[in-house]
Parts: structure tokens; sequence; C-alpha cells
């Protein structure tokens, strides 16, 4: 295991070790009492002239799994930059439960409050150790040597046993990240997100490149998480979606084409058309 001097050198050269400092957390609370946590409504977003969103309406439940599929261009990965806060929209509205407008929040406010992203490609410390990336996630205050320096809470540290266990790492806590295998790297990401207590998680092609096993150990961890968090899977691996999916979106051409159980969507001939089909 690498020392604190020798981690802080190599934060240092890459110029990570000075995050954005924590926010307050929002100053309402998130009213679900009419069902669902987020609502996207009739939200346009244009680049160049090229309507990659249109007047598109999304509706996610406290505690579900939602499955979002479609075909390339179809708008997901916009759909996820403007919950997030990365793509402010051209017209419509984004409200996390009833009372807290996403779009009058910073992108750094909305992943602090409550809204948690994985990028396809896993975005992890590759020189610090298992423990040490989700210990980092769980900081309040995100420059690395403090948080090295600091002794966690005994509740920050029961967290991150119960997270190392749920993603399948409580072996490998001691592991350098960057010798994990692909899956395994998800696996921390999906971790160092959960150790956030996220209200939302937004998860985007989390199996594309990963072994059988490690498609099946997926699909076991994010089921697992449905309840206590409501997910959002963005994926193309049809047989993986139906794995797992409990309700589908399918997007086209920037709106909602279809919405239902797995074989509805399948079943429905404009999905087939446009996207099952190809």
């Amino acid at each position: 295991m690498k020392s604190i001097e020798q981690l802080r050198e190599t934060w240092r050269r890459d110029q990570v070790f000075d995050f954005v400092q924590p926010t307050p957390a929002f100053d309402k609370a998130i009213d679900t009492s009419h069902g669902p946590i987020l609502y996207v409504e009739d939200v346009s977003v244009s680049f160049d002239g090229f309507k990659a969103l249109n007047n598109l309406n999304l509706y996610i439940d406290d505690g579900e799994l939602r499955c979002i599929i479609g075909p390339n261009g179809a708008g997901k990965t916009t759909m996820m930059d403007v919950i997030t806060g990365k793509t402010k929209p051209d017209t419509g509205s984004i409200w996390f439960g009833q009372r807290i407008d996403l779009l009058k929040r910073a992108e750094h406010e909305i992943a602090r409050g409550g809204i948690g992203r994985k990028f396809q490609k896993p975005t992890i410390f590759e020189a610090l150790s298992v423990f040490e990336n989700l210990e980092l996630a769980t900081a309040s205050n995100k420059k690395v040597w403090y948080t090295l320096n600091h002794d966690l809470s005994g509740e920050q540290r029961d967290r991150i046993d119960e997270v190392l266990q749920q993603i399948g790492l409580t072996e490998h806590y001691q592991q350098e990240a960057g010798a994990l295998s692909h899956g395994q790297k998800q696996w921390l990401e999906i971790g160092m997100l959960l150790v956030q207590n996220p209200r939302v998680l937004l998860v985007d092609e989390p199996v594309a490149g990963m072994t059988g096993e490690e498609v099946e150990h997926t699909a076991q961890l994010l089921t697992s998480l449905a309840g206590r968090h409501s997910v959002i899977v963005v994926e193309h691996d049809m047989a993986f979606v139906r794995s797992i999916a409990r309700k589908v979106t399918v997007l086209h051409q920037g709106s909602v084409l279809a919405e239902g159980s797995m074989d509805q969507v399948q079943n429905d001939p404009r999905v087939i058309e446009v996207y099952l089909g190809e």
C-alpha cells in the first residue's frame, strides 16, 4: 500500500486533489407525497438546430427501478445531462420531488443534494485503494490530503462497510483500484455514489464490456438498490434490461415513444420499427 506522502504526490501531479467544495443540503425537503421523486415536463433541448429532446415528459417514482432504452440519438444522454444540471434545457421544467426546482440549481448542488450519476466509463481513482475511493466519496471535505489524514466517524465507517458488502468488494477493500477488473471498477463507482446516500441514481450502460458473471452480479446489485433509491438505468443490452426491468421507457427523437413492461414495449409495433427491429 502506498504511503500518504506518495498518494499526495500522485494527486498533486494529476491536479485532482481539490474537488468542488460541498454545498448545503437543499433548503426544501424532498416531497414525494404524490409518488414521483423526479418530474421532467415538456423539456426540449436543441444543439445547432438539432432537437436532442423534444417536449420530453418523464416521471420517476420514489424507489422505483426504471430502464431507459432507445436507438442512438434518441436523447438518452441529453436526458441525463438536463437532470443532473450539466445542460440547461431551452424549455420545460425539472423538479426533484414537488418543491425543488432543479433548473435553479448548479450541477454540483444537484450532485451533493441527492442525485448521483455513474457514467459509462468508470471515473474512479486508480492509484488509491478501494477503501480510500469510498472514503473520499463519503468525506465532507473533498481535499484528498485532508481526507486521508482525518479519521472517519463510526457512522461513516459503518456505511463504507455496508457499501463494500453491497457491491461485492469487501475482500478487495485494500486492493489498488487500478488493479480491479472492468466490472469491479464499475461496481466501485456505483459504491462511491452509494456512500453519499443518493435518492436518485442514474446509471449509464453499466454492463458494457462485462463478462457474463459480472453482468449477473450487476443485475443483482441494481435490483437490490430499488426501494431505498430510485434507479434509472440507460442500457442497450436487451437481455440485461429484461433481467432487471420492471418498467421500461423507450425514447425516440427526444420524446417518449412507449412505456410499460418489457413485454409491452417489445411487442409495440412502433418500438419494433424504430429500435428492436434494427
